[in-house]
């Protein structure tokens, strides 16, 4: 769905700002939340007595109170959203906090929401640009909802069509504009990404991934190229041609290039799994939950969706994109286990299971990221279940040969909530893939089954003269497929890597 949310800032005060309702957020300190209590006591006596007293909103964070305001302000009604105690305020603080008061107007048939932008706790690094960014984020990722094949209902009507920060600092203001126009577009891509990854198998396959893919490049001025069957086969992607063999649908190699007239030298590639459907092929997958399948396309979604963004936001750096894309099927012209492949520059793999599926059209696209001469090359793959084993759904594992850039997508993952948490690479696990047939097979034992997976696509990262580029595996498969709703990320895609993603690359620019 597209949320079409208008947003906006404007220099005013509680008082005077109209809309249907305005969220003010409050801190959990003793002292500080009497002070802003009092405040809002001169303003609003005796709404704000009812709300404190009958509701018991002392500013515990995720905590929320309304109240109609009898016209003794502009907006017809109040929410109070609390923040928790200063010390423990973060970004993601006021993005759940954001969501929270979106969240509650929505409920509340809100049309118009203002949010009074708080004040900063002593010694808070972030900027106030930042924080602007994390409450537009919160508050438009929180209306998100896929019920593109749900029967409209009434209800189904009641969103926010407006936000509004305001404050009444005049320093502030461009500051606020500024982040809140980062969170919208940001928001974006990460809708995007959510759509395309929520979509059923029917409607998301190569060929229609690759038309999204052309259709945002038309619109945001970048460039994407399409490869269709034979030009695969032409340029030996054999991984991903012998995936594909299954299904009656042809694979498709999807390259984006964003070269700003401003952009650095240095060259970003990065490299999105695009297995539309996952069947498992001959070794077929259990049938419990294989509909959430679809979903293995999570990070060509990210990648598109990162593209979209960077291209809008005008990021100062040159971005290379590489998806392979297709879907992963059972036949009687599928790729058996046993079969040998030879991939694009010449390595061979065994194929122990075709359940692997990923890492053999990774392969190709890592192998081929060389060309580019790149600085970084960053991969991003609903890859393992094991994944999901170590850390569940709240981190992605990163696994990658340079620490440097290990570290800065992990502060990039911390400052926007998509959280990482490294796992090693010893060169040990790689025995665990060693082939008797080839020069590596596509399947460890039972134990480290991520960490193995990193070791197979860590053999494809050489560049022509036999030296690794630098290079990063996210492994996003516990986190771009939520098994519950949180605030602001609903069950199904959460569109996860385009916010980290954008961090990353800004701070990259800098």
């Amino acid at each position: 769905m597209e949320l079409n949310m208008k947003t906006s800032t404007s220099q005013s005060n509680l008082k005077t700002t109209k809309a249907d309702a305005v969220a003010v957020f409050l801190y959990e300190d003793k002292k500080i939340f009497e002070q802003q209590i009092t405040e809002l006591k001169k303003l609003l006596k005796p709404q704000i007595e009812k709300i404190t007293e009958l509701e018991s909103f002392k500013g515990k964070a995720g905590s929320v109170a309304s109240a109609y305001t009898d016209l003794r302000i502009a907006s017809t009604r109040i929410i109070l959203v609390g923040l928790g105690e200063q010390k423990k305020i973060t970004l993601e603080s006021y993005r759940k906090a954001a969501a929270i008061a979106a969240k509650t107007a929505k409920t509340l048939r809100v049309k118009k929401l203002a949010m009074m932008f708080p004040k900063l706790p002593g010694g808070f690094k972030e900027t106030v640009e930042d924080i602007a960014q994390s409450i537009g984020e919160g508050a438009i990722l929180s209306q998100y909802k896929f019920n593109k094949y749900i029967t409209p209902k009434k209800e189904d009507k009641d969103r926010i069509s407006e936000l509004t920060i305001f404050t009444d600092e005049d320093s502030s203001l461009k500051l606020i504009s500024n982040g809140l126009k980062f969170a919208s577009i940001i928001s974006d891509g990460v809708i995007l990404a959510r759509n395309l990854v929520n979509a059923p198998a029917s409607e998301i396959y190569p060929q229609t991934l690759a038309e999204v893919a052309i259709k945002s490049a038309k619109r945001y001025g970048y460039k994407a190229t399409v490869w269709n069957k034979n030009k695969i086969k032409q340029n030996k992607f054999a991984g991903l041609l012998a995936v594909s063999l299954g299904s009656i649908r042809p694979p498709r190699f999807i390259i984006l290039e964003y070269k700003p007239a401003n952009a650095k030298h240095d060259t970003i590639v990065l490299v999105g799994k695009g297995i539309t459907f996952d069947s498992g092929g001959i070794s077929l997958k259990s049938s419990a939950n294989m509909s959430d399948m679809k979903m293995d396309m999570s990070g060509a979604a990210a990648v598109i969706g990162t593209f979209e963004a960077a291209s809008r936001l005008k990021l100062a750096v040159n971005l290379i994109g590489l998806i392979p894309a297709t879907e992963n099927m059972p036949s009687g012209s599928a790729m058996k286990p046993g079969d040998i492949i030879t991939h694009y520059g010449g390595k061979t793999s065994e194929v122990d299971n075709t359940d692997a599926e990923g890492r053999l059209i990774l392969a190709d696209a890592l192998a081929y990221a060389h060309k580019y001469k790149p600085t970084a090359v960053i991969d991003l793959a609903t890859l393992t279940s094991a994944v999901v084993v170590a850390l569940g759904h709240h981190a992605t594992a990163v696994l990658g040969n340079d620490e440097e850039l290990i570290s800065k997508l992990k502060a990039a993952g911390e400052k926007t909530y998509e959280r990482m948490w490294q796992l090693p690479m010893f060169d040990e696990y790689a025995k665990q893939i060693k082939s008797d047939i080839a020069d590596i097979k596509n399947m460890g034992s039972r134990g480290a089954g991520t960490i193995t997976a990193a070791m197979f696509l860590k053999k494809f990262i050489k560049t022509k003269k036999g030296k690794e580029y630098k290079w990063a595996h996210l492994d996003i498969a516990g986190t771009a497929i939520m098994d519950e709703s949180n605030d602001y990320t609903q069950k199904g895609g959460s569109g996860v890597g385009v916010r980290l993603l954008i961090e990353f690359l800004k701070n990259f620019c800098i």
